[in-house]
């Protein structure tokens, strides 16, 4: 059975039941490596990605739920952040979300594993609080676990990000 979704300004037609979870959609089929596998149950936010604008976990989403809805992986943040749909060569705007800018500037990586739903989340926050407190950004990142602790970094960057993005910047 073939299932229609919009992922990152594409339609695709997914070959998988409706229960299998977007993930496997999203690496096996479309082979986007932005969301990975963590733990499988909706507690590490490896997986992420945007539904509408709005973080959600691709590991327990089953595809069937996001038919009629927009996803945007960390390959889409650039053309979201833009306004602009990619083409099936690729983004049509090359430029980096702020987010994932921030992220190169401040060197948060270590590892790297977290860091898609570390930036999907992001994006989702700054999308409503452009100058978000310290507060407001540990809350929203609460749910996103970072095994090498790159917190301090992660909270400067989303902080520079959101300026940027204040700012009506790219």
């Amino acid at each position: 059975m073939a299932i229609t979704i919009n992922v990152n300004g594409l339609r695709h037609a997914a070959k998988a039941t409706a229960d299998t979870p977007l993930l496997y959609v999203l690496r096996d089929e479309l082979k986007l490596r932005g969301p990975k596998f963590g733990c499988g149950l909706a507690q590490c936010g490896a997986c992420s990605a945007l539904l509408d604008g709005q973080e959600i976990r691709t590991c327990v989403t089953p595809v069937a739920a996001v038919t009629g809805r927009r996803v945007t992986t960390l390959e889409g943040l650039p053309a979201l952040h833009a306004g602009r749909k990619q083409s099936a060569a690729g983004p049509l705007h090359p430029a980096l979300h702020p987010v994932q800018q921030a992220w190169i500037d401040e060197q948060v990586p270590q590892c790297g594993y977290c860091q898609n739903g570390m930036i999907i989340q992001a994006a989702d926050l700054l999308s409503t609080a452009k100058n978000p407190t310290d507060d407001q950004i540990k809350t929203a990142m609460n749910g996103h676990l970072c095994r090498c602790g790159t917190y301090p970094r992660i909270l400067t960057a989303i902080k520079q990000a959101g300026a940027v993005m204040a700012k009506g910047g790219k």
